[in-house]
């Protein structure tokens, strides 16, 4: 079709009206069409018999089917030509009329046949939806389901008791004597794994039902209970990290002192000293018996056996100098726990 051809009402229009008018009548891949190429297949779409059943109904689409009739848009009033203009307005409502109808009938029976070729398990899947009545309530309901949610996060938080176990731990690691514990707890760790190795015990079955193999279990060596290879290491660790560094703390204690430059006794209401083993004096006990006894292999007129010194040289994590690190570790605790009791 040419342009000539073309409804003077669609050339008269702007391309965005135009867009306007193929998105209403349900016009396809317009969105790229140039202006007068829009002009042309609007007016072709528009002239379908099929499309002007269901359009010429629009009082959107008036003006085009109107000029195609030769019928104005509407008039206000009778004009000079009297009955004959009455008749053919009369004439063209009857033809929108009948237009409406038909097309009201076509969709009827379009849905008719659409439900009929619907399959029964999806029509009733359909019916049995029950859809919320707006999103309001959609988002009432999320509201409701996130306080109730936070509400049982809330409760199973306070039973748990989570900040109050870390709070108590915190009270308890927050001491001279944990740090020094802690020290102790990994010296023994190693020199355990050392002196009461896990031997091969046996080999669980193997459990069809759960789809297991069978695992070998390992467990320590405690036949070496008996033997002195176990506790000559042991009783050596245990003397120059524990028993002799606390006997010298008991005896050098600083702590006993107080303010006033008075021993506290019995006799006298004084404040007992922070300490029974003076943290500070163990510490550094520790390190110097560390010192002679694993680095200068001093043997105490032979009372310490070598065997026993380089057993407990390697297994300790560190060797001497991990023990001494421990130490170190200790005795800036004590120093500074001291001066905040300033």
């Amino acid at each position: 079709m040419s342009l000539s051809g073309v409804s003077p009402w669609l050339r008269g229009q702007r391309k965005t009206e135009l867009l306007e008018l193929a998105a209403a009548a349900g016009l396809e891949n317009y969105e790229r069409l140039r202006k007068a190429e829009l002009e042309i297949a609007l007016d072709e779409f528009l002239r379908e018999d099929e499309n002007e059943v269901v359009l010429s109904s629009i009082p959107l689409f008036d003006q085009f089917y109107h000029d195609r009739s030769g019928l104005p848009v509407k008039r206000d009033s009778v004009s000079a030509s009297g009955p004959v203009a009455s008749d053919r307005e009369g004439k063209g409502i009857r033809m929108r009329t009948r237009r409406v109808t038909r097309a009201a009938e076509e969709m009827g029976e379009t849905i008719a046949i659409a439900v009929q070729q619907t399959p029964q398990r999806t029509r009733s899947l359909i019916q049995s939806l029950s859809l919320p009545p707006s999103p309001a309530v959609v988002v009432d309901a999320i509201d409701s389901s996130t306080a109730e949610l936070r509400m049982k996060v809330g409760d199973v938080w306070e039973r748990a008791a989570i900040v109050e176990r870390a709070e108590s731990l915190r009270e308890l690691l927050s001491s001279v004597v944990s740090i020094e514990a802690l020290v102790l707890a990994v010296e023994a760790f190693g020199l355990s794994s050392e002196i009461l190795p896990f031997k091969y015990a046996f080999t669980l079955p193997t459990v069809a039902g759960l789809q297991s193999s069978g695992s070998s279990v390992w467990l320590p060596d405690l036949f070496l209970l008996l033997s002195s290879s176990f506790w000559a290491p042991l009783m050596l660790w245990v003397s120059t990290s524990l028993f002799a560094p606390l006997l010298l703390a008991y005896f050098f204690n600083l702590t006993l002192k107080t303010r006033g430059g008075h021993m506290p006794s019995r006799t006298h209401g004084l404040t007992p000293p922070a300490y029974q083993f003076d943290p500070l004096t163990f510490n550094v006990a520790k390190a110097l018996v560390t010192y002679l006894i694993y680095i200068q292999d001093a043997r105490l007129w032979g009372f310490i056996g070598a065997e026993s010194v380089d057993v407990v040289r390697t297994a300790v994590p560190g060797g001497p100098s991990g023990i001494l690190i421990g130490a170190s570790l200790g005795a800036i605790s004590s120093i500074y726990e001291a001066v905040l009791r300033k």
